[in-house]
């Protein structure tokens, strides 16, 4: 490593880091590209979905080697209706988008079990002592200083349960909130992999990030009970907190950045507002940098810096929706944002994902009765007119 030296290095082989790898290698192959990542393997633990509709059909070439599980609609349930949709959803298994990148990018290019104590301009310096050298460096690792950003979590527990009988479901729930509110707005989203296999999740929107797994994992096997399903395996879990975010200062955000301003991902504030999404915006930003003629630190950084301040000036109106969730609603009854959302047009429901919200969807969004006190929505719509 310390003889060797790369065109561009990523710091961070998560899902932000690894698409702009795998859409730098299709797009510009020559591009010596160093993807580096603390854990044993890229992407870590994890399970990402998403809606057909999130991801422009000029785009679905990136994440179509990755998809694991696609089904033609999902259901959600509210404690008012129950509502099936007939928009797809894909999934993606960490283990898939691990053998992917193994499977496209040169060994040479691989660094796992590497963990970084600084970045330097045009240097990565890892915990051993050893450096990598790097024209330019862009760092997708998760997480970050958000000190400058208003923001909730979405804090989340998950196991993939093996049933001694099919478990009846033809396509995932993505939410069931006639559950039991507890900490915030709760719901389970519940993925079929198979007839007998299906991964179960507990969710919550928090204004905290303490998660207590096992009480999680207790509340899965009431739900795997209460529909009876006899749980005679647990192959899998997972867990993790995303923030929400629904205000604060881009600009100091941005000035806030451990050694180098080129930033992806969570790191970079490049998610969905409202249900904290990340891999719509992944693929986006990785296609946009490996779209770039010619790539150098300045550039990058200038680029990226762009990008996220309109994603950030785009997602106004979600923000004004999350804060109307956060700091308006009580904690038992935030769930009747969704629940007001979810009852409108189905190809709205698909722009709202994507977040591509029209200005008439804006205006159905926020008719009807509303689902906070008007005497709290007030401040917030003049705060974010």
């Amino acid at each position: 490593m310390k003889a060797q030296q790369f065109d561009l290095a990523i710091a961070g082989g998560g899902l932000a880091g690894g698409l702009v790898a795998l859409a730098l290698r299709r797009l510009q192959p020559d591009l010596s590209v160093a993807l580096i990542d603390a854990g044993e393997t890229f992407g870590g633990n994890h399970i990402w979905s998403f809606f057909e509709s999130d991801i422009a059909p000029s785009d679905l070439w990136l994440v179509e080697p990755l998809i694991s599980f696609q089904w033609e609609g999902y259901d959600v349930r509210f404690p008012k209706y129950n509502r099936t949709l007939n928009t797809g959803y894909r999934s993606i298994i960490s283990e898939n988008f691990d053998h992917i990148i193994r499977q496209i990018l040169p060994k040479e290019s691989l660094l796992t079990n590497t963990r970084i104590s600084k970045i330097d301009s045009g240097k990565i310096v890892f915990s051993n002592g050893e450096t990598l050298s790097a024209d330019t460096i862009l760092d997708a690792r998760g997480g970050g200083d958000y000190s400058a950003l208003e923001y909730g979590w979405q804090k989340f527990a998950g196991q993939v349960l093996h049933l001694a009988k099919p478990h009846g479901l033809t396509r995932p729930i993505v939410k069931d909130a006639t559950v039991e509110q507890i900490d915030g707005y709760r719901f389970v989203y519940a993925l079929p992999f198979n007839a007998t296999d299906v991964f179960v999740e507990d969710t919550y929107y928090s204004a905290d990030s303490d998660l207590n797994v096992a009480a999680c994992h207790q509340r899965i096997a009431d739900y795997a009970r209460d529909r009876d399903w006899n749980i005679t395996k647990i192959s899998r879990s997972e867990a993790g907190c995303l923030p929400v975010i629904y205000g604060g200062d881009f600009d100091i955000f941005w000035n806030m950045h451990d050694g180098v301003e080129a930033r992806a991902g969570t790191r970079a504030a490049l998610i969905h507002p409202v249900t904290s999404y990340s891999l719509p915006m992944a693929v986006r930003t990785a296609i946009m940098i490996a779209s770039m003629p010619r790539i150098n630190q300045d550039k990058l950084n200038e680029n990226l810096r762009k990008y996220a301040r309109k994603h950030w000036q785009d997602s106004k109106f979600y923000h004004m929706l999350c804060a109307m969730m956060f700091q308006a609603a009580k904690p038992d009854k935030r769930y009747l944002t969704l629940e007001h959302t979810y009852a409108k047009d189905e190809k709205l429901i698909e722009r709202f994902y994507a977040g591509n919200s029209t200005r008439m969807d804006r205006i159905s969004l926020l008719t009807g009765r509303p689902p906070v006190p008007v005497t709290k929505a007030l401040p917030i719509m003049m705060k974010y007119r």
